[in-house]
């Protein structure tokens, strides 16, 4: 488990997103989060609150918070 890491190479990482409570929760962030450039994949578990991205470039921290945000919830940070 981590939080949003400080950079990311392409690949998978995964972090904690807090305020996830249903399966609309659900669909937003991998919506959200799946529009980034270079995100392939995008896995949630909603028990755990732990979003896996798989990408083909590295992620930005700042977009993927963003991404978060605008899905309605909050980055573990």
């Amino acid at each position: 488990m981590t939080t949003l890491p400080q950079h990311t190479s392409s690949g998978t990482t995964a972090f904690r997103v807090n305020g996830m409570t249903c399966g609309h929760c659900v669909r937003a962030v991998t919506d959200e989060i799946g529009r980034l450039a270079g995100v392939r994949g995008v896995s949630v578990d909603l028990p755990s609150g732990m979003v896996t991205v798989e990408t083909t470039e590295p992620l930005d921290p700042a977009a993927v918070a963003a991404a978060v945000y605008e899905a309605g919830c909050e980055p573990a940070l």
